[in-house]
């Protein structure tokens, strides 16, 4: 307290460092669960099975690694427990121009995804597709427009047909959206010479998970890897911006623990002489310089607190531009103040304001306490 204004203006930065740390972590950790749900919904669902021909980074094995959906899943395709969906690469030619395209065929009566599949349904003499509204912008159509669509089936035949655009659908999740379109499973099969055949199998998440011949299981952990290692990386980007504000706070206090030990060399010389260790002042010093931290925190909560309620609640809106790059970002983004975070910020701003308060008060040991009663040890 008797470094006035200097205790304070230390304590304001330092808490500027703890409600920034805590609220950038807090958007992250809400950004990786919203993607991790939305994958789930919209893609994953309780796990998938894979053909074990299936690679989905090599488009080449997409021709020839559907197969046939095992006979010991029979009863839970029929009760919708099991969703197949058939891939296969083609192009389509909106205005002349062409677009490599991958088709995915799905059920149009699945209620395990949230994809509205149900406008698969039609009896026009065009083949009904949806899309992603980011697919809709690349190729500049809109729902009930006309574009040709070409894939090479089974036996290596190159087909084409005019399918409708009977759906636009929004989602953030970038892998059922760009350059994907999705078409009745039955449709697709026959287009492609493949009849019950699937390159994915959708798995409910009640369904137990069985070991079958010629297929692979791929959990949600698994399958969202990818996803949390995406903002993990970028949280390494965002810690750069507060870190520049900790380390200018430690600075700060670096240097006020400093000065304090050069002016108040009499009063340590006093302790020393009067049976203090100078241990036992180190530890003082650095107990002293560690409340900036515990003040820090006190003053962070008090102006913090709301802001992170009310961000909690609201969300953060981001632009429609984000979309663009291809990251599962959705229109809001809520921030998920979890107590392990919040501890772990408290706990991480003490230890390394103790380090910083600890490094000055290491010259306490070298003193003599009849120089320091003196005034002239520094």
């Amino acid at each position: 307290m008797g470094n006035g204004l200097k205790t304070w203006l230390n304590v304001f930065v330092l808490s500027i460092s703890f409600v920034l740390i805590v609220f950038m972590q807090a958007l992250l950790e809400g950004w990786s669960k919203q993607a991790v749900t939305d994958a789930v919904a919209w893609e994953i669902g309780g796990g998938q099975y894979w053909s074990s021909k299936y690679d989905p980074y090599d488009p080449f094995s997409l021709d020839s690694c559907a197969a046939p959906l095992p006979s010991i899943l029979n009863d839970a395709f029929e009760k919708h427990q099991i969703e197949p969906v058939l891939i296969t690469p083609g192009s389509i030619y909106p205005d002349g121009r062409m677009m490599p395209v991958l088709i995915k065929g799905i059920r149009p009566d699945q209620n395990m995804l949230v994809l509205p599949t149900q406008a698969l349904n039609g009896d026009s003499m065009e083949v009904p597709v949806i899309i992603g509204a980011h697919m809709a912008s690349q190729a500049g159509l809109k729902e009930n427009d006309l574009v040709t669509l070409r894939w090479r089936d089974a036996n290596g035949t190159f087909e084409a047909v005019d399918v409708r655009i009977a759906s636009v659908f929004k989602t953030t999740v970038p892998t059922t959206d760009n350059g994907i379109i999705w078409i009745s499973l039955e449709n697709l099969q026959r287009m492609m010479s493949q009849p019950g055949k699937a390159t994915l199998l959708i798995k409910n998440k009640e369904l137990a998970t069985q070991n079958l011949p010629g297929w692979k299981f791929m959990d949600q952990t698994e399958l969202t890897k990818q996803t949390v290692a995406l903002v993990k990386a970028k949280s390494v980007g965002m810690s750069i911006f507060y870190f520049i504000f900790l380390f200018l706070a430690l600075v700060a206090i670096f240097d006020t623990q400093t000065l304090s030990i050069f002016r108040r060399q009499r009063e340590i010389g006093t302790y020393v002489a009067l049976g203090m260790t100078p241990r036992q002042v180190q530890h003082f010093f650095t107990l002293e310089g560690t409340m900036n931290a515990l003040l820090a925190v006190a003053l962070g909560f008090v102006y913090g607190l709301p802001f992170f309620i009310w961000f909690a609640a609201n969300g953060i809106a981001m632009p429609v531009e984000v979309s663009n790059f291809g990251l599962p970002i959705a229109d809001k983004m809520y921030p998920l103040f979890t107590p392990k975070l919040i501890i772990g910020t408290i706990v991480f701003i003490f230890l390394i304001t103790a380090l910083v308060s600890y490094l000055p008060a290491r010259k306490i040991s070298r003193m003599n306490p009849t120089e320091a009663i003196r005034g002239k040890v520094l």
